[in-house]
């Protein structure tokens, strides 16, 4: 039940820990969602969220304009 999830924070975080990434695994996959919005995340494929992570990684998305 994604309740009951264990959050873990980005290590990418902001330190004062106000602007962060949390993800947590579950029985569907992954979800990630902002510190600062806990009841809105999404939930996502290992497979898919692992090819996200791979091009954060390369840098193959691009930059956002």
């Amino acid at each position: 039940m994604l309740l009951e999830l264990r959050w873990t924070k980005s290590s990418y975080s902001e330190a004062a820990g106000n602007a962060c990434v949390e993800v947590a695994t579950s029985r569907d996959g992954i979800a990630v969602r902002d510190s600062k919005h806990p009841a809105t995340m999404f939930v996502t494929g290992r497979a898919s969220f692992g090819a996200l992570i791979e091009s954060l990684r390369s840098d193959s998305l691009g930059t956002c304009r």
